[in-house]
């Protein structure tokens, strides 16, 4: 355990870690969702829990070909819904989710994602995360910092947070990032676990931050220095 690094300290760190980040990333996506509009982000967003993004993207092209507004959504069958996209796994409650959301769409906000996390949280299957990534990459706003699997995971083996869940987390992140890199942290350190800092096999000897990670390389391997 390393001892508690002062705040002032830490938001200099997150800095340099996000300047360096921005080197070794330039081309990387906000997010790795396919999508054409807030609508279509919303339901793959919902449909990308607990699945990879990869199959959702196998998905979406047949579901907005057949269901291409929140109104047809709304109204689709739920079985035919289910079929679509069984490949991203626990289909019979996601399809119920992104009816549920469609209809709520058209009933609650005239047609239109609504475009504030208050609102967004209303939707079936929509949680802060998920609001986050809404707002950041379909409308270009930052009421919060997205904290998926890998954000939190590199968070926490950067010491920049050691809270737990990912609420905890992105309130930590908040304090230590000034509003206008909040963005860019959640698209830069998410390449970065994608990429090298993986959960299973962190690629420590090749990682462009491991002179300012609290996790050197014999630590995240489990060795001992």
């Amino acid at each position: 355990m390393h001892e508690k690094e002062p705040l002032p300290q830490k938001r200099k760190r997150a800095q340099t870690i996000l300047d360096a980040l921005e080197e070794a990333y330039p081309d990387a996506p906000q997010t790795y969702l396919d999508f054409r509009n807030p609508f279509e982000l919303t339901i793959a967003t919902i449909l990308s829990a607990h699945t990879t993004d990869r199959s959702v993207n196998s998905v979406t092209p047949t579901l907005f070909e057949k269901f291409p507004t929140p109104q047809a959504l709304a109204s689709a069958p739920l079985d035919e819904i289910k079929e679509i996209i069984r490949p991203v796994g626990a289909y019979n409650r996601k399809a119920e989710y992104v009816r549920e959301t469609a209809r709520s769409i058209v009933e609650n906000f005239g047609g239109e994602v609504p475009s504030t996390l208050e609102e967004l949280v209303t939707l079936k299957g929509v949680s802060r995360k998920t609001a986050n990534v809404i707002l950041s990459t379909a409308f270009g706003t930052d009421e919060g910092i997205v904290v998926d699997t890998h954000i939190l995971r590199v968070t926490n083996r950067l010491g920049l947070s050691e809270e737990k869940t990912p609420k905890k987390v992105e309130h930590e992140l908040m304090k230590i990032l000034p509003r206008e890199r909040w963005r860019e942290y959640a698209r830069l350190i998410g390449a970065h676990g994608r990429r090298v800092c993986s959960a299973r096999s962190p690629q420590c000897a090749t990682c462009s931050v491991a002179t300012l990670c609290y996790n050197r390389p014999e630590q995240v391997t489990g060795k001992r220095k």
